[in-house]
């Protein structure tokens, strides 16, 4: 079973949300980015996305396009990024780990050569930015050869059909964008996030995660009352963006994380708290 699958059976059995935190690999310097995962893990991360640093990151906003120039500027590439997979994996090997990004760079190593080299370090599961469902039949059955998930994104502007083929060929779970624009480009709005959901869970079995927006406590406890898992992305890589150490670095996302990771325990704990009266 991908550990993906086994963990959000172990947070169902427990009544918990997800805290999935996103981070850029190799910001603010590669030699920090396994402490940094490592650190996550501690805080409550259930599962930890690590971005695959790109110079066109079309998609997300000036924070993450800062912490991917940073990277590059190290000279973090597609290696470097396994390698940190295989070094976090000497330590957690429960943990599930998802690659995010997009397509260039897995087409220039050749997507078979990527699915394989990712499983093999690793990786539990890959979400491709510029690759939606309708075009991704290809890179899903190279990747689930290799036990690995495709994590399709859907957002408020998703058409019908292409809903119905993300949340057809999905593994993992599904993520739902819950803003219109680019990462950190604004705050959540969470009384209209519901029903959205809900139009997701219509369609598919599998968890839906919510992300993009979400930036504190009260945002995360808030949709974890209607999300199977809160995705946090700007708002950590911010942080981590003036930490000139490792352990600056390790510090910040555990401060960051663990507020977080009690607000959305507490929002369970209500919840089963209500269905055992």
């Amino acid at each position: 079973m991908n550990r993906i699958d086994r963990r959000f059976a172990e947070l169902d059995a427990q009544g918990r949300v997800a805290l999935v935190p996103y981070v850029t690999a190799g910001h603010p310097h590669p030699d920090f980015s396994v402490d940094i995962l490592h650190a996550a893990v501690e805080a409550g991360a259930d599962l930890v996305e690590l971005g695959m640093p790109f110079s066109d990151v079309m998609a997300d906003g000036p924070v993450i396009q800062n912490a991917c120039a940073r990277a590059l500027e190290h000279g973090t590439g597609l290696d470097h990024v396994l390698d940190m997979v295989r070094s976090f994996r000497q330590k957690d090997e429960q943990t599930p780990l998802i690659l995010m990004g997009y397509l260039n760079p897995i087409e220039r190593r050749g997507a078979e050569r990527f699915a394989a080299d990712a499983a093999e370090a690793g990786v539990d599961a890959i979400l491709v930015v510029d690759c939606p469902a309708d075009e991704a039949d290809e890179l899903k059955r190279l990747l689930a050869s290799k036990g690995l998930h495709q994590i399709f994104l859907v957002a408020p502007t998703t058409t019908e059909s292409r809903l119905d083929h993300a949340a057809r060929l999905a593994g993992g779970f599904v993520y739902y964008v819950s803003i219109k624009g680019v990462t950190g480009a604004a705050s959540l709005d969470v009384t209209s996030l519901a029903p959205m959901v809900e139009k997701v869970r219509d369609r598919t079995r599998l968890p839906v995660a919510v992300g993009f927006g979400i930036r504190g406590p009260e945002q995360a406890a808030a949709v974890a009352q209607t999300a199977d898992a809160v995705v946090i992305g700007s708002a950590l890589v911010d942080r981590l963006d003036s930490c000139d150490s490792k352990e600056a670095a390790v510090k910040e996302v555990r401060d960051y994380l663990a507020p977080v990771r009690e607000a959305m325990d507490n929002v369970a704990s209500s919840r089963m708290k209500k269905a055992a009266v």
